[in-house]
């Protein structure tokens, strides 16, 4: 019996399996039902009460060889790591992997930026959870004044004592801090999430991207402003495109506007998305009011500048005819991979 056991002993040693089918077969060789394991513990049954104590051992423990030589490879073909180059299949086609894509939202803001820092703009950014004064009373928006209503807000803390807290309705807190922290001339645009109480539907929704701009410096005129946006509106929508300005109200503008261009789906002879007049306004912008300049302690006798804001998903809706911007935040792939191919 000894020297069947050396033998089985000296074979599992130089066993190397190279598949799963081979370790299958060690398996029922010597630890099946069948196998030699259980004819030695069978044979081990007559052997003479002074050889047991000897041969017990070495059963056991070529018991223990054998088990952990089948576990060991095992593991190895469960894991894929059974370092067989025969394993391998060279011939089979490689797995396909998708290539992701920018967000529409992504890809338009990138390249407005990119317009307006040919301009010499510079790109600034914010809190989106802001106070009192920041978003609102900075900007020209008195206690109680009408303008707030304007604008629904998310209030994160209502204190009358030390000023509200609330989620920013508009990037325009930007550049509030940006003028309290700086000296004039700036030339910066702010994009940025947005929040407001808003019905979410196919033409609004409670949160939202802005792009607002600030120029400041001496002799700044609404001259400038205009033909900056002139020359955005080319740059993003086409030459031929067409722009008007008409008047408006805003707190922290004087005088103000809203811009139209020629409906980019109807090229001006009308439709439902210009509501067939052939226009669609894109932005509202005008020269800063004095008081905001002199809020964020800069001299408005001095200094003039002008500002203007647009809606990231507005402009996105025109350039790629998008009818309804909950697309934006719904994470539909069939959506999402109509932008797979722009690159900017």
């Amino acid at each position: 019996m000894q020297t069947k056991i050396n033998q089985y002993t000296e074979e599992i040693n130089a066993f190397e399996p190279k598949s799963a089918e081979e370790l299958e077969s060690f398996r029922i060789r010597f630890l099946g039902t069948k196998g030699l394991l259980k004819d030695l513990f069978d044979e081990f049954k007559t052997v003479s009460p002074e050889e047991k104590r000897g041969l017990g051992k070495v059963l056991n423990e070529f018991k223990k060889l054998a088990e952990e030589k089948h576990q060991s490879f095992k593991e190895q073909f469960e894991s894929g790591n059974s370092g067989q180059a025969s394993d391998l299949d060279l011939s089979l086609p490689g797995e396909g992997f998708t290539i992701g894509g920018r967000h529409p939202l992504s890809l338009v803001r990138k390249e407005i930026v990119e317009i307006f820092k040919k301009l010499g703009f510079t790109v600034a950014e914010g809190p989106e959870i802001e106070d009192d004064w920041h978003n609102f009373s900075a900007l020209n928006f008195p206690e109680e004044h009408p303008a707030r209503d304007m604008q629904d807000t998310f209030f994160v803390k209502k204190d009358a004592e030390n000023g509200d807290i609330a989620l920013r309705t508009h990037t325009s807190s930007v550049q509030v801090r940006m003028m309290e922290n700086g000296k004039p001339p700036f030339r910066a645009i702010m994009p940025g999430r947005v929040y407001r109480n808003e019905a979410i539907s196919a033409r609004a929704h409670c949160f939202f991207h802005q792009v607002e701009g600030l120029y400041v410096d001496e002799n700044v005129s609404f001259a400038d402003l205009k033909q900056t946006l002139f020359y955005f509106v080319q740059e993003m929508f086409g030459e031929g495109t067409k722009v008007r300005f008409r008047p408006s109200y805003f707190p922290f503008t004087e005088p103000s506007a809203e811009m139209d261009i020629s409906c980019t789906i109807c090229k001006g002879d009308g439709c439902p998305l210009c509501k067939y007049s052939g226009w669609v306004e894109i932005l509202g912008c005008g020269m800063v009011d004095p008081n905001v300049l002199e809020n964020c302690g800069i001299d408005s006798k001095k200094y003039t500048g002008y500002a203007f804001g647009m809606g990231i998903e507005r402009i996105t809706n025109l350039k790629y005819q998008i009818k309804d911007l909950r697309l934006f935040s719904e994470n539909d792939v069939r959506f999402l991979k109509q932008f797979q191919s722009e690159i900017i």
